[in-house]
C-alpha cells in the first residue's frame, strides 16, 4: 500500500492540479516519488512543489496526445509500489457521438415516462 494520497483540486487551462499528502497525515519531507503516465509512457512537464504543512502541490499538464478521439486516461502512481493513486480521463471525438446520442435518447424516454406518471398521479389525487 502506498504511503501517499493524491487529491484532485481542479483542472484549469489544460493543467490538472492536486495535492499530495501522506496516508498517515504526517508531513512529507522529501519530494514524493510519483509517476505520471499516458498509455504507459511518461507525461512530461509534471511539477511537484512543497506546499503548506508538509503537503506537496502537483501540476500535471494535459499532454497534447491525450486530446484525440475516444477516451484517454492519465494515471498517477506511486513509483515504488506501482499503486495507482489518481487519474483523469478525457473524452472527445466522433467515437463518442453515438454513445452520447443513445444516452440522451434514453434520458428523454425516461423523462416522458415520469411526466406521464406525474400527470396521472395529479389526476387521481385531485
Amino acid at each position: 500500500m502506498s504511503e501517499y494520497v493524491v487529491t484532485k483540486r481542479r483542472m484549469i487551462e489544460a493543467r490538472w492540479n492536486a495535492v499530495v499528502t501522506r496516508a498517515d497525515g504526517a508531513p512529507i519531507e522529501d519530494t514524493p516519488k510519483l509517476s505520471v503516465t499516458l498509455d504507459g509512457k511518461p507525461v512530461l512537464g509534471v511539477s511537484l512543489k512543497a506546499g503548506e504543512n508538509g503537503t506537496w502541490e502537483m501540476i500535471v499538464p494535459v499532454p497534447a496526445e491525450a486530446v484525440s478521439d475516444g477516451i484517454r486516461t492519465v494515471l498517477i502512481a506511486d513509483s515504488e509500489t506501482e499503486e495507482t493513486l489518481a487519474g483523469f480521463s478525457l473524452l472527445s471525438g466522433e467515437a463518442l457521438d453515438e454513445d452520447l446520442r443513445a444516452e440522451v435518447e434514453l434520458m428523454r424516454q425516461e423523462l416522458d415516462m415520469l411526466k406521464r406518471a406525474f400527470r396521472r398521479h395529479c389526476v387521481e389525487t385531485s
